[in-house]
Formats: C-alpha cells, sequence, structure tokens
C-alpha cells in the first residue's frame, strides 16, 4: 500500500511551531516511504477565518523545505484542496447517511439545547446530546438546520495508535455531533473524514487534542462502512518550563518570525523534527543532532516518536542554527544574510560572525555594533588607552605603540591574522602582553569589546591601521 499522509490547516492565523512541527512529522514519513504528501486547507469555518492565512500557510511550509505532492496551489487528482471549495461533495455524503439511517435534521433551537447542557453541568454530569434524541427523527432536510450525526451504536471503542499503542474510550465519548450546519458549511468532524476518504489518505499524523473525539470519527467511519486510517499522536510541544503546551497566548511566535530573526530553514527543520522524535533508539547524550532533510527522512521513525511533550528549547535552536550557518561557504553566508557583497571587509569578517553570531540578526547586530570599528574609524579615549599601562613607567603605552607601528609597517598591506600574530607578539611577551596588546586593540577598534588586535589588523590592512595608531599616539 502506497503511503499517503496530509497536512489540514485552518486559516485562523498565523503558523506556530506545533501546526508546523506537525506537518514537518507527515511530510517526513510520506517521503521515507516513497509516499505522497498532500496539504489541505480546512476553511469551513468562516468566522474564525483570518485573510491572508492561506497564503501564509503556503509561504511558511515554503520556506521550511516542506513540498507537497497536492495541494491548492499544484493541485491534484483530488481537486479541489480547499474544503470551501467540496461543498456539493459534503453534501452527497450527508444525505447518504441520511438515507441509511445515520442522521437527522436538528429539531431543537439552540436555547433549549443550552437548558439541557446547564442541567447536565449542575448534575455533574457529561452533556451527551444523544440523551435528547426525538423518538421520532424526520428523513427529509431542506438546509435549513443543522444535520445531526445518529451515532449506529453505543459501545466501547478500541483502537491502534503508531506512537502510543492501544487507546480505548468509552460511551462517554460518542454523542451525536452536527455534520453540516445551518449555514451549508460542514463541521470539521465530518469533512475530513470524507476528505481523507476520497484522497486515500493512510495515515494521520495529528496532535493529542484530538484522541478524545477519535470515537467519534470511528462511529462516522462505521456507519459509512469504512476503514479508518491509522493514526499517529505526536506530543505536545511545552514552553521553556516544560509545564505546559506552548501556544500562542504562551508567546509561540509566527514560524516566519523566525526567518525575520535570521534563522536558516535547514536549522528550524532540524530542531522541530527533534521536538518529540530521536533517530536512534539509545539517543545518548552528545549523538549527532546535526541532522540534514536528507538525513532526517532516512531516519525518521514514527515508532520513536515519545509519549511525553517536548519543551520547546531556545538555547538548542540558537545551538542547531550557529552549526547550520558554519556550514556555509563565505559567499552564502552574505547571500543568504543580506550581507553587502561588496565590501571587502565584511568578507574578512566572516570568521567572526560564524564563531559568535547565533543567528543572522545576531550577525547584523555585531556588524551596527561591535563590529562598527571595521567600517569607520573610533573615537579614542586617552585615560582608557593608558588604563593598563604598568605603573612606575613613564610613557609606556606611548613607546609599547611607536614600537608596534614600526612591527606592522614591515607587513604585507593585507596580512593574515597569523602573520600579524607572529609579528606581534614576541614584543608583546618581552614588554607584557596586557600593557602592550590593550592599547593596540583600543587604538584600533576604540571600544573596550572587539575582536583581538591581530584580527583588527588582518582585516583593517596595514594602511588603516597604521594610522589608527598615529591618531592614538596624537592623543598621548
Amino acid at each position: 500500500m502506497s503511503v499517503v499522509t496530509r497536512f489540514a490547516p485552518s486559516p485562523t492565523g498565523f503558523m506556530h511551531v506545533g501546526g508546523v512541527r506537525t506537518a514537518l512529522f507527515a511530510w517526513l514519513y510520506a517521503r521515507k516511504h516513497g509516499g505522497t504528501f498532500i496539504l489541505r486547507i480546512e476553511d469551513t469555518d468562516k468566522a474564525r477565518e483570518v485573510a491572508g492565512s492561506i497564503d501564509h500557510i503556503i509561504e511558511s511550509l515554503h520556506w521550511l523545505g516542506i513540498e507537497w505532492n497536492e495541494g491548492p496551489d499544484v493541485g491534484g487528482p483530488h481537486a479541489p484542496y480547499l474544503q470551501s471549495d467540496r461543498l456539493e461533495t459534503y453534501k452527497k455524503y450527508a444525505l447518504e447517511l441520511l438515507e441509511k439511517g445515520y442522521a437527522y435534521p436538528d429539531p431543537f433551537t439552540e436555547a433549549e439545547v443550552e437548558v439541557w447542557r446547564k442541567q447536565a453541568e449542575a448534575e455533574k454530569r457529561p452533556f451527551l446530546y444523544r440523551e435528547h434524541r426525538p423518538a421520532s427523527l424526520s428523513t427529509t432536510w431542506d438546509g435549513t438546520v443543522p444535520l445531526r450525526f445518529k451515532v449506529p451504536e453505543v459501545k466501547r471503542y478500541e483502537w491502534q495508535d503508531m506512537t502510543r499503542g492501544t487507546l480505548t474510550a468509552g460511551e462517554e465519548a460518542l454523542d451525536d455531533f452536527i455534520l453540516i450546519k445551518s449555514d451549508g458549511y460542514p463541521t470539521y468532524n465530518f469533512a475530513h473524514v470524507i476528505d481523507d476518504l476520497l484522497m486515500n489518505v493512510t495515515h494521520i499524523v495529528r496532535g493529542q487534542e484530538f484522541i478524545s473525539s477519535t470515537p467519534k470519527f470511528l462511529s462516522l467511519y462505521d456507519a459509512l462502512g469504512i476503514t479508518p486510517p491509522a493514526f499517529a499522536t505526536v506530543p505536545p510541544i511545552l514552553g521553556e518550563e516544560g509545564t505546559k503546551k506552548l501556544g500562542k497566548r504562551d508567546g509561540a511566535k509566527d514560524i516566519l518570525e523566525y526567518r525575520e530573526e535570521g534563522y536558516l530553514p535547514e536549522a528550524m527543520m532540524n530542531f522541530l523534527a527533534l521536538l518529540g522524535w530521536h533517530p536512534t533508539e539509545t539517543h545518548a547524550e552528545g549523538a549527532e543532532e546535526v541532522l540534514s532533510k536528507d538525513a532526517l527522512i532516512e531516519a525518521f521513525d514514527l515508532a520513536r516518536v515519545q509519549k511525553g511533550g517536548a519543551r520547546f528549547d531556545e538555547e538548542k535552536l540558537l545551538y542547531l542554527n550557529r552549526e547550520w550557518l558554519r556550514t556555509l561557504s563565505d559567499d552564502d553566508y552574505i547571500a543568504r544574510g543580506g550581507l553587502d557583497a561588496s565590501d571587502p571587509k565584511i568578507r574578512k569578517a566572516i570568521h567572526l560572525l560564524k564563531d559568535r553570531a547565533a543567528t543572522f540578526g545576531e550577525a547584523r547586530a555585531m556588524l551596527a555594533g561591535e563590529l562598527r570599528c571595521l567600517f569607520e574609524a573610533p573615537s579614542v579615549d586617552r585615560a582608557l588607552l593608558v588604563q593598563k599601562e604598568p605603573a612606575d613607567t613613564d610613557s609606556f603605552t606611548k613607546t609599547a605603540l611607536t614600537d608596534l607601528s614600526a612591527i606592522i609597517e614591515k607587513l604585507p598591506e593585507e596580512p593574515a591574522i597569523e602573520a600579524v600574530k607572529g609579528a606581534v607578539m614576541p614584543y608583546a611577551d618581552e614588554k607584557g602582553r596586557g600593557p602592550v596588546l590593550w592599547p593596540l586593540r583600543y587604538a584600533l577598534s576604540g571600544a573596550e569589546r572587539s575582536p583581538d588586535p591581530f584580527t583588527l589588523v588582518s582585516i583593517l590592512g596595514k594602511g588603516e591601521s597604521l594610522t589608527r595608531i598615529e591618531k592614538a599616539l596624537a592623543i598621548l
């Protein structure tokens, strides 16, 4: 049997990590087995739909590197892929259920239902609509009232979950839910079952919030006389504290915010894949965690998806992103980071950015902050320039800078870091590293925190370095 998975988000706002991780697991499973991955948009709740959300969903998945075989923007044999364009299909199956005696027009008003609901709440028992089902059910439906599903058999259900094992639920989980609302749109409970059937979906990867509704789905499968797909429940993503599910109200960010902050999609995919899944049976501390898309596909196995929640660890995300940034060539780093390719100093500073910046956002902040001295001459404060001058010495800093100027003068115009270090360090070892290297670094950078003086001379070049040393000497 060919594997077919799907991701079916509702366009009710931005995509956050929970939804994207579900899409990723479904996509990885399909790709691992050479199957089909479908993007379907479940847009039947028009009251909650947010304009632009569909485009945002597509852009988010494209950025991450998740592509689909069938979907609203690429078409496919089971089009259309927007549920709002499939209303006649749902009506057809709803009428089939009505004809079989598994559906009925809802004869009650919302006010009547609310009375029963409050009564059940007062009696501290679950409200079940089927307990108020009228004895005589109409077999005609004109679409002006909701159409409800009639549970074929009130029984205990047991099913297998690929990640959770055997799950079971009793009669309290079964009820006469709405199939099609009075506005003509189907409910999620009904529409996704029909779509999965018609699109030949074999495996459903979903969040644990759907476990409690599974008996309803199973009773609908029974009524339709079809075999359910396989279910695979993924664990929730927890906040940094690891105590509650990470949601939009708890600071879960739009996935595209990470793009704006300078994260690589390769790193984000890598990170999300490891949220609730591990690539080996014994994923020991220190095991390989920097995994490419191809490596993730090859290793992915739903059997190794964990049951418990997965903590969203920002530090781990930063670590993975830094590691991925380090794999980029200098040209790729500049292009993908949006840096100025025409400035040779930026190219020379790439190794500093790779060593220190975890995101492109941090890299840009470094260039505007501690590395600003590479692009414009600094102001130098005399007190800071001589702050490490040995006590009881007369003009030590001035002498040191004069001697260092002569040493640097003998270097090539664009010296390598090791060449600068090899020329300067013997003098620093002889006179004292702190009193020699501090004023050199400060004269070049004008900052208390900056790269080491050897790196600065290498990036600035001999001419600019000597000019800055001369300005510092003039202050002394």
